[in-house]
């Protein structure tokens, strides 16, 4: 008998084992950097520092404990948590170049005054003069402001006619002077107005309407406003002649107040069905001083809901003045773009209605129950500050507000 030879393994089962590790070590190789760039695909962690843990509330909702500075943001904010932490990284970031082309001493770079109803124009312009994010430097910058004042050129009594060429010729002699708007075609550059003419003086350059931002006290769908990439400024009409209001709903006795002139359909219908209603206090036009002085205003600190019905435009400066007197301030106005309203839950300090719901305003304020009633009011004390403009701007005022918006929407655009 021979003797029996020991097993060999055959060459191609080597192979096959040779081939298997290879494959399984490109399989591991293949998940780690799947791994990696699915992390990569999201922005880099908001929550690695050790005073922005996130926690879960009895709610279950995510909240930021306080950070350095001991900030607490409301549940006003639809995220508060994410608002504050963009907010921060605004702050230290954020850049926008002003061109320096134009005369002061016409429409120009300055504002026209601080005062009236388009004081948020003016504010804007001083604002963001006083502020930390301007850049002299346009190669830093995320965007470019364009200058031009509509409400000086209405100050001059240049005629619409004019002010639509007078924007025409600046605007192409910066796309002439300058590369930054062809980079984008003019995504990056943005332009403030408040004055209702204002607006339609852009409507010479339809390409300046539809890529650039526009920040407008008038944001109404029905006129061409585009929400993901213009801002709603608010309109207010400061100084403002009482002191802020809030905690004081044992002084409101009145369900409803509104007094101003009839220059729009709903106005028109408001007055009517209701002017002569025992429980809501409604004038067809302003309050006369020779009855009392500022009654218009102590009428705010008196009253729970305060109508803010849409005028000759969708805005009203009569909702920043609600939200300053403690007023919860009723939305009447359809296709209106409320400012902030992608940051703040406005439903959360304010009743929003349908124009067509006048006829049932009285109904629908009555159902509101008292409790109901002081937590739209407490929440509005909340918001008040950002409604407020200053000189020099201070953190969370209107202005810081609008850069935020400025600085979200800058993130849309890439070249």
């Amino acid at each position: 008998m021979s003797a029996a030879r020991p097993s060999q393994t055959p060459p191609s089962t080597s192979i096959c084992t040779v081939q298997g590790s290879l494959l399984t070590l490109a399989i591991v190789t293949l998940l780690s950097f799947t791994c990696l760039s699915f992390k990569s695909l999201n922005p880099p962690s908001l929550f690695s520092s050790s005073s922005q843990e996130i926690v879960v509330n009895k709610d279950g909702l995510n909240q930021l404990e306080k950070g350095e500075e001991g900030e607490e943001l409301s549940d006003v904010f639809h995220l508060p948590e994410v608002f504050r932490l963009n907010y921060a990284e605004m702050e230290r970031k954020f850049k926008v170049y002003i061109y320096k082309d134009g005369d002061p001493k016409t429409y120009y770079q300055t504002p026209r005054k601080l005062t009236g109803k388009y004081a948020s124009e003016g504010y804007f312009f001083q604002n963001i003069r006083e502020s930390v994010f301007v850049t002299d430097d346009p190669d830093q910058a995320h965007l470019f402001f364009i200058p031009i004042s509509s409400h000086k050129m209405r100050g001059m009594a240049t005629s619409y006619e004019n002010m639509t060429i007078i924007v025409k010729n600046y605007v192409e002699s910066l796309i002439a002077k300058y590369p930054y708007w062809n980079r984008t075609l003019g995504a990056d550059h943005f332009f403030v107005v408040c004055q209702d003419v204002g607006v339609r003086a852009t409507e010479g350059l339809p390409f300046l309407v539809k890529n650039s931002i526009r920040v407008v006290c008038s944001p109404s769908y029905n006129v061409g406003f585009i929400p993901h990439k213009d801002v709603a400024l608010p309109q207010v009409l400061q100084p403002f002649a009482l002191p802020r209001g809030g905690n004081d709903v044992q002084n409101r006795t009145k369900l409803g107040y509104w007094a101003g002139s009839r220059n729009s359909k709903i106005r028109v219908i408001l007055a009517r069905v209701w002017e002569n209603d025992t429980d809501l206090y409604i004038k067809d036009s302003r309050i006369s001083r020779a009855i009392g002085e500022l009654l218009y205003q102590k009428n705010f600190y008196r009253t729970k809901f305060c109508i803010c019905p849409g005028g000759s435009q969708v805005n009203s400066a009569r909702i920043a003045d609600s939200i300053h007197y403690g007023c919860i301030p009723v939305i009447m106005s359809d296709y209106y773009d409320l400012p902030f309203n992608d940051i703040l839950n406005w439903k959360k300090f304010s009743v929003i209605l349908k124009e067509k719901d006048v006829y049932q305003l009285k109904q629908i304020l009555k159902k509101i129950t008292q409790e109901e009633f002081v937590v739209l009011h407490n929440n509005l004390v909340k918001i008040q500050k950002h409604f407020q403009w200053n000189s020099p701007p201070v953190k969370y005022d209107a202005f810081h507000m609008v850069m935020y918006e400025l600085w979200l929407r800058h993130h849309l655009i890439k070249y």
